[in-house]
């Protein structure tokens, strides 16, 4: 999908891992799937990009501390046109906010919600 496609309203436009051990994963997924991985340090953080061939595919990232005894998992993203505003519309649809609305820096804004059977979700909205 490129880049364009994936930044339209409603597209599933990226994975992450979070996982109890990012260096076990990391090895794992490289061989598993011929992933390049490359540490970025944020101020909160290192977050590891997968790439295949040139294209970043993937995230992982250590459990942050809010969400500590979650088991390791992959979660998807959605594009949404303004994360805010599709916040407040969840709640009338029967779902929930699990995690309301926050800034990425120089990547966009992102919530996380769940459905009304308990499926999460992430919502974003890109800056860029």
């Amino acid at each position: 999908m490129d880049d364009q496609a994936m930044k339209q309203h409603g597209a599933f436009s990226w994975n992450e891992l979070m996982t109890t051990d990012v260096a076990a994963a990391k090895t794992f997924y490289g061989a598993l799937f011929g992933w390049t991985l490359r540490d970025e340090q944020t101020p909160e953080m290192v977050y590891t990009m997968a790439k295949l061939g040139d294209k970043e595919t993937a995230g992982m990232m250590a459990i942050p501390d809010e969400a500590q005894g979650m088991p390791p998992s992959w979660g998807a993203y959605v594009t949404v046109d303004d994360v805010d505003k599709q916040v407040q519309r969840v709640e009338d649809l029967g779902g929930k906010v699990v995690m309301p609305p926050r800034d990425i820096p120089d990547v966009g804004r992102f919530a996380v919600i769940s459905d009304p059977q308990g499926a999460m979700l992430t919502m974003i909205t890109y800056s860029c």
